[in-house]
């Protein structure tokens, strides 16, 4: 797995520069002379930040007032500036114009249409890993949903900051509260997160067999877990990202859970408290993140379960992924995900084990399957073709961040394969460990406004077996 790792490393460490010229320019921009004499910016003017600092806004861009280029390398950076501003997900549109003063002066206007930032969000989610898990494997059963209400206060005070609460019933009980500061210094470059969960369960996991988890459901609660945390983030330059976030996690279980399954918390043990620090780094040059079209991302996290005086786990965990997006032109577009896990030591609770099979990091044709084991690598990839693209305009709806409804439609054909080392006497579930996982298919991508995707795959694995599956997240 090591060789591996190191492979992977070489590959993707050398973060290749962005190429501008791969962007597509806005109708404004395509409209501006492009030659190599030198301008000046007079002033940059923001329209329709109606609750939006300037100085958010103005944080997202390379340009400053009183800064010289040429003309045609202001019209490549401003395209990059655009992009970054729709990544923050503050603005439905961006577009960003320059205005001839003289030959050698010009202004700069960025003119912005806001989301809705409140979000009072009814909960109907299914517990399961993906709907495939619960169509199939839990017979579609109703029960396994969760209900309630989510609140998100997006750019709150104006500032890009975030107030999530949480209240839900069903199948998972919980009860949640972030508070997420993006900028606490005047040159915007450090910010802090806090958060607080609370959850209790009633119907668990309480081991997996053959690669599907075994659930035991009763009256009584069987889990409760708390989680409190305060994160640290520091943003330097625009596309990189250190993260340090620290945790305390106070969870318990029924007896009756324990004695299902000794090795829940280990050693027949109903409590399990630990402290977790997670440092991760990321550097994402991609021109949109609901939805990417070209660019890169690259993720590193290290993360120590038990720390200190409370250190009934003790678990060291090292994730890396890179993504890389190609616009191919006319239409066509690359995608391809590559992933690493790697977890020491081998002997873990089962409610701590890492597994391929949770959001992305799974081979398609496979959604069905939880491949436990102490590490994991998967390449994921993708070529895509536009089919179909349009923005239509319902003029009834009384919010305006809501008339507008951009619609893409994408067909698609990918070829996955991963590889999961398994733990040693792990014999339950070694069927689809220490062995390479193939799965190819086709399908169709539906993408819409507020980071809306559907996704509608059929995939055939290496078991030669095949299928329909959904999937209400982008790929990658």
């Amino acid at each position: 797995m090591l060789a591996i790792l190191i492979s992977v490393l070489a590959i993707i460490l050398p973060v290749e520069k962005s190429d501008s010229s791969s962007i597509h320019r806005s109708k404004v921009e395509q409209n501006q002379s492009v030659d190599d004499s030198y301008v000046t910016i007079d002033a940059i003017f923001i329209v329709g930040n109606k609750r939006t600092k300037p100085s958010i806004i103005l944080r997202e861009m390379s340009v400053m007032k009183g800064d010289t280029y040429t003309e045609s390398s202001l019209a490549d950076i401003l395209v990059l500036d655009k992009n970054k501003l729709l990544s923050t997900r503050l603005f439905v549109t961006v577009d960003i114009s320059i205005l001839h003063l003289s030959d050698t002066q010009v202004d700069i206007v960025v003119n912005v249409s806001e989301r809705w930032y409140t979000f009072p969000s009814p909960i109907f989610d299914l517990v399961d890993r993906n709907f495939n898990d619960w169509w199939q494997n839990q017979n579609r059963d109703l029960s396994r949903t969760n209900f309630g209400v989510k609140i998100y206060q997006n750019n709150f005070r104006g500032r890009n900051e975030t107030l999530k609460l949480l209240l839900q019933l069903g199948y998972t009980h919980q009860f949640g509260v972030t508070y997420r500061i993006p900028y606490i210094d005047k040159k915007q470059r450090h910010g802090l997160t806090f958060h607080y969960n609370y959850a209790e369960n009633k119907n668990i996991a309480v081991r997996t067999i053959d690669h599907k988890p075994v659930f035991f459901d009763s009256e009584e609660i069987l889990k409760v877990t708390r989680d409190y945390g305060l994160g640290y983030h520091f943003r330097k330059s625009f596309y990189n990202i250190h993260s340090l976030d620290v945790r305390l996690n106070d969870n318990t279980i029924n007896d009756t859970i324990s004695n299902i399954n000794q090795e829940y918390y280990k050693n027949t043990s109903t409590k399990q408290k630990y402290i977790q620090i997670t440092y991760s780094f990321t550097h994402d040059k991609r021109d949109n993140s609901s939805y990417p079209i070209s660019g890169n991302r690259f993720d590193f996290e290290i993360q120590k379960l038990g720390v200190g005086i409370f250190n009934d786990v003790d678990k060291t965990e090292i994730s890396i992924s890179y993504a890389k997006f190609i616009d191919l032109k006319k239409g066509f577009l690359f995608a391809n995900y590559s992933s690493i896990y790697v977890s020491e030591p081998e002997q873990q609770p089962y409610a701590n084990i890492g597994a391929l099979g949770f959001k992305k990091n799974f081979v398609r044709g496979y959604e069905l399957y939880l491949i436990e084991g102490k590490s994991f690598s998967l390449n994921r990839s993708t070529i895509k073709k536009r089919i179909f693209s349009t923005v239509g305009r319902l003029g009834f709806i009384p919010i305006k961040q809501f008339r507008k409804i951009p619609i893409d439609i994408y067909l698609k054909t990918y070829y996955d394969m991963g590889y999961v080392e398994n733990f040693e006497n792990y014999n339950q579930n070694k069927r689809l460990s220490d062995r390479f996982l193939f799965g190819a298919g086709g399908g169709i991508d539906f993408v819409t406004y507020y980071d809306t995707v559907i996704r509608v795959e059929y995939s055939i694995n290496r078991e030669q077996e095949s299928g329909f599956f959904l999937h209400f997240r982008k790929e990658f």
